[in-house]
């Protein structure tokens, strides 16, 4: 691992704290140069899953297209890094425990909504009109009364 700072190869793991999700490591780490501290954090990495794209192409899994989509979806919305990074590990997690070496791009999208509809509903909202292409405000109207139903039944579980 480099320095953040200097940029020298030769850095010391000083501390390492699984987080708080079970989901990523924190490591405090030194620069053995210029005693510069930082933390890194690791991930579990999907590694040789093929996605299926619609239009029949394949390609190699890449985390940091799920992350863009879902980070376009939340922009201006309160979340914390902690909180975006945990929604990420649990999107993963849910897309690893299909067991299979190939998921189309649709299975990814679904995951991604379901756990968008419980992290930020707004979020969840722009999220499916670019993903399912809403055409006009009539099939963008329908999926806002489809998580207002969802949200009265909630509440009338909660009531009961």
């Amino acid at each position: 691992m480099r320095c953040a700072a200097c940029n020298y190869t030769d850095t010391k793991v000083v501390d390492t704290r699984v987080a708080s999700s079970g989901l990523s490591i924190r490591r405090r780490r030194e620069c053995e140069k210029c005693s510069h501290r930082f933390t890194t954090v690791e991930y579990m990495e999907l590694l040789d899953m093929v996605v299926v794209k619609r239009d029949g192409n394949k390609e190699m899994y890449n985390r940091d297209k799920i992350e863009a989509g879902v980070r376009r979806s939340l922009q201006k919305r309160p979340y914390t890094s902690d909180s975006f990074n945990h929604l990420l590990c649990v999107i993963e997690r849910d897309i690893q425990g299909r067991k299979q070496r190939e998921v189309t791009s649709e299975q990814i999208g679904e995951i991604v909504m379901k756990r968008l509809r419980s992290f930020d509903k707004v979020g969840y909202i722009r999220f499916a009109s670019v993903y399912r292409n809403f055409s006009d405000v009539d099939t963008f109207a329908e999926a806002a009364q489809e998580l207002a139903k969802r949200r009265s039944k909630k509440s009338k579980k909660l009531k009961v």
